[in-house]
């Protein structure tokens, strides 16, 4: 099931700027929530499985329904992946090239941040996320994941890692970096890095790591393809992870990841949600509770490569129970690749309170999923067709902010 592109995913995609997925500046873009036609009943939905979202169709939007725009706020960027606010509300983006850079409080002004980590940047590799330690006003770190070139042996593969690093007091440099954790093994090929950082309410740090696009190894207990891991800030693994058994790493959280590229806590509960990117169809809301296995590549509900999207062909049959854990969402019959997502706890748009955010990718789209508790009992479609959204964050000031990668923009919704 692996392959070594994913021309579904524009996360594959190597097209430089200026090239075909280039934009011009957005203007203000405003969005009328008007009602489309009903949303079927999924096929062959399992009896209180998943949510089901048909990117073909536009249900009636769900309660919160409100008239957004989209608002540039920054520019100047080159293929920014992840971004984190500083506590004075400027913010640390990376681009994927392999600089940091520092963009002021209001989005005016943009400069580099010296001593990042060399990258390999082929592929969908790169300098990808950026997170700031719980701790960060007394000891100023910030931890970078990246796509790790392999030296010696290793020549030619490479491998997530996560740089932990001090932020100097201008803001203009990093000091003391070191790699605190490593992808094993390394492997060929630039896919599939997954790569995002969320610390836990305890101080661990989560890991997403995607399967390099070699399949089977997500369901090897012993490697660290396909999981999500749970570390201390020194990059041992951290107490109390659940344990998969006899020579599984110490590291596990969760496996059976293929590409997770979003991830999130809960504000209420705690808990780590991320995103799944399937192959034709299948990306996936999962909630990553401890010692769950979501089934890559034995199950999924996106096609394999070569056969027809939208005839309702299901990897393993689609459905993850009870062998499996199964997501709480998935999109269908083609992917939307989820780059991004955040729970809203803002008063900005009240309406939007504890509506999880999903960005799109592929989809173009800003996905607003509104729970009930941990189901997903309706959806929404915001800015359809208009930018591939690489990450999001709400902002200390209660706005939502979005990394566009075809215009490398950071863009604001506003009402």
């Amino acid at each position: 099931m692996a392959r070594p592109s994913d021309p579904h995913h524009p996360a594959s995609r190597t097209g430089t700027r200026g090239g075909p997925w280039a934009a011009v500046a957005l203007p203000a873009l405003l969005v009328a929530c008007s009602c489309g036609h009903a949303e079927p009943a999924p096929a062959a939905a399992p009896p209180g499985g998943p949510y089901a979202v048909d990117v073909r169709v536009t249900p009636p939007p769900p309660p919160g329904a409100v008239a957004v725009r989209l608002v540039p706020f920054a520019s100047g960027l080159a293929s920014p992946w992840g971004l984190a606010f500083l506590p004075d509300g400027r913010l640390l983006v990376t681009e994927k090239g392999g600089s940091l850079r520092l963009v002021s409080a209001d989005g005016k002004a943009v400069s580099s941040v010296a001593g990042p980590p060399a990258v390999d940047a082929a592929g969908q590799g790169g300098l990808l996320d950026v997170a700031l330690d719980p701790q960060f006003a007394v000891n100023r770190r910030v931890y970078l994941t990246f796509s790790e070139p392999g030296g010696g042996t290793e020549a030619g593969l490479s491998g997530t890692a996560v740089y932990r690093a001090e932020l100097d007091a201008a803001a203009s440099a990093l000091l003391n970096g070191t790699v605190i954790f490593r992808q094993r093994p390394k492997v060929a090929g630039g896919g599939h890095y997954g790569s995002r950082l969320v610390f836990r309410r305890d101080g661990t740090l989560f890991v997403t790591l995607g399967e390099r696009q070699q399949g089977s190894p997500a369901q090897d207990l012993t490697g660290l393809l396909g999981k999500v891991v749970r570390i201390d800030t020194d990059g041992n693994a951290a107490a109390g992870n659940p344990g998969f058994g006899t020579g599984a790493s110490p590291h596990l959280w969760t496996v059976g990841h293929r590409n997770p590229q979003a991830a999130a806590l809960h504000p209420v509960t705690g808990d780590l949600w991320v995103t799944e990117h399937g192959p034709q169809g299948g990306d996936e809301v999962n909630l990553a509770l401890p010692g769950r296995n979501f089934g890559w590549p034995n199950v999924s509900y996106g096609c394999n490569y070569g056969d027809p999207v939208g005839t309702g062909c299901r990897i393993g049959g689609g459905t993850h129970a009870p062998a499996y854990a199964e997501p709480l969402a998935y999109w269908f019959p083609t992917s939307t690749a989820p780059g991004g997502m955040a729970f809203y706890t803002g008063d900005r748009i009240p309406e939007w309170q504890g509506n999880l955010f999903v960005g799109g990718l592929a989809g173009r789209t800003l996905w607003r999923l509104v729970l009930d508790g941990t189901a997903v009992v309706g959806h929404e479609a915001l800015f359809t067709g208009v930018h591939e959204i690489r990450d999001l964050r709400q902002g200390p000031d209660g706005f939502l902010y979005l990394v566009t990668r075809d215009s490398d923009e950071i863009l604001r919704v506003e009402r």
